[in-house]
């Protein structure tokens, strides 16, 4: 029951954010953005781990964050590595392909390139300052993406909660429109907010009543992104692909992949 718990809070903790992805960028307007670069090379990455777990036995011994181990490089390779089985390989595979989209979309693929590698870095780090020293002994923890997608997923939580949602932005940019639009508009504000809030406060919840790793990492994921935004808002182009549309869009090489599927089948 314990462990049934644990899944169905870690997953709940992940459609938060994936719905937060969502309202961040405006779900109507994926279609129109460019190929999330960034998400396709770290997706990749995951899925050559995985290739290499099946084609080398030693791979998970040579590369997993073992803390009995030494390797300099294995806080890195680990996150590439899966421990979950089938199942949770495709999860955490699939949850990294969607959180990174959204925010290459958003914060950009450069700093969403620094922010993954925060959350691979940063929380042990951040450990230390609170006298958590002592390195896990569970071997379902040596291994795996989703800490550091966590952790991003939860950046975006916190850029919701301070800049709104894309019908905010939206509404701001077109002007206050009739009063029925205005009240409309601040009840989905209302709830972007409630829902960005609840990142942080499901994932403190989880921490102390589970003691899942999840849900601290998201802790640190909702401050590190709090900075992030004060930090980089005036730089930021969220909406640069609707204003200049790029050459390929997520919606045209979907359609070019469903023309050749269908010219094959």
């Amino acid at each position: 029951m314990g462990i049934l718990l644990f899944n169905v809070t870690t997953a709940a903790l992940m459609v938060l954010m994936f719905n937060g992805g969502l309202a961040l960028v405006g779900q109507s307007t994926l279609g129109q953005r460019r190929i999330p670069w960034a998400g396709v090379g770290l997706t990749g990455l995951a899925l050559a781990g995985v290739a290499l777990q099946l084609c080398w036995s030693g791979a998970m011994g040579a590369l997993d964050a073992d803390p009995s181990k030494s390797g300099w490089w294995r806080v890195i390779t680990s996150v590439f590595m899966q421990n979950g089985g089938i199942g949770g390989a495709a999860w955490n595979i699939a949850t990294l392909a969607a959180v990174v989209a959204f925010a290459d979309w958003f914060w950009g693929a450069p700093l969403t390139l620094g922010l993954f590698t925060a959350g691979i870095l940063l929380p042990e780090q951040i450990d230390k300052l609170w006298g958590q020293t002592s390195h896990s002994t569970d071997p379902r923890n040596f291994a795996g993406s989703s800490g550091a997608t966590y952790f991003l997923g939860a950046t975006l939580a916190a850029a919701l909660l301070l800049r709104g949602g894309a019908d905010e932005n939206s509404g701001k940019a077109a002007g206050k429109g009739s009063d029925e639009e205005s009240a409309s508009r601040g009840k989905a504000v209302h709830k972007n907010r409630v829902l960005a809030l609840g990142v942080p406060v499901l994932g403190l919840a989880m921490w102390f009543a589970q003691e899942n790793g999840h849900g601290l990492v998201s802790g640190y994921g909702f401050a590190i992104g709090a900075l992030a935004w004060a930090a980089f808002r005036t730089v930021l182009q969220p909406e640069r692909d609707l204003r200049q549309p790029p050459r390929t869009t997520v919606a045209s090489l979907t359609g070019l992949i469903g023309r050749q599927t269908n010219s094959t089948g």
